[in-house]
């Protein structure tokens, strides 16, 4: 199996790419430099050695950068052939390779030829990755977590806090009872776009004011989210009194 790895300018200086919370940007990195040569890796030990979250994964799944195969986190990088050429007579097949085709028929796989110097081919597949020892079920994530593979998790909790941090100055962790708030306004048909433009729209108008402590998801994404979301943004003025403003 090749030992180096190559990503695509087009892929990481995409905006699809960018956009994303910087820690879902180290894990695709950290995902590719530990593929095989078909470009499967098992995310779960890479997520245990680099201290990435399930969120950081599910983010990479709702953006099309990686599929993930079953329920261990055999993941699938789509992009894989856009980013590394892999010789014919060194490449060496993938131990999930029956897997992959199983999910992903369409998927396209470089077949390894005999190398010109020994006329052999490279050789079988060595199972030198970890196998999961734990299932991402529920018992490890929680009741209300749901598996990567099939039908992935499309909430992007990361990027909503990552943004919020980015615009108010302050640091908010992904954690669940701000994951709690996301979902009930997610489930109520709330976009990327709306808990941006709540947080765009509270923010001009609290920033700078005795309001901006409560700029933070417990007010924002409460039961108050739709009346912010369809106010009008302000523009603050000099000498505005912000005192009476109902949160």
């Amino acid at each position: 199996m090749a030992q180096r790895r190559m990503f695509s300018n087009r892929i990481t200086n995409s905006a699809r790419f960018i956009k994303m919370p910087l820690s879902s940007q180290a894990l695709y990195f950290h995902l590719g430099l530990h593929a095989d040569d078909d470009g499967v890796v098992e995310a779960f030990s890479i997520m245990r050695q680099t201290g990435a979250v399930e969120d950081d994964l599910r983010i990479l799944v709702a953006k099309g950068f990686v599929s993930v195969l079953n329920d261990d986190l055999v993941t699938y990088i789509t992009d894989w052939n856009e980013n590394n050429k892999i010789r014919a007579d060194r490449k060496v097949d993938s131990i999930y390779k029956d897997l992959l085709l199983k999910i992903m028929p369409t998927a396209e796989l470089k077949q390894p030829k005999p190398r010109a110097d020994t006329g052999k081919v490279a050789g079988r597949p060595m199972d030198n990755q970890w196998t999961a020892q734990v299932r991402l079920g529920k018992d490890r994530l929680g009741k209300d977590s749901k598996p990567l593979s099939g039908n992935p998790d499309p909430i992007p909790y990361g990027e909503i806090i990552s943004y919020l941090n980015q615009v108010t100055g302050k640091t908010f962790k992904n954690v669940e009872s701000h994951k709690k708030l996301i979902r009930a306004r997610w489930n109520e048909k709330a976009t990327l776009d709306d808990f941006k433009k709540v947080i765009d729209n509270k923010s001009s108008e609290w920033l700078g004011t005795d309001m901006a402590k409560y700029l933070q998801p417990s007010t924002l994404f409460g039961n108050k989210f739709d009346q912010y979301l369809n106010q009008t943004k302000t523009v603050k003025q000099k000498g505005d009194s912000y005192g009476g403003i109902e949160f």
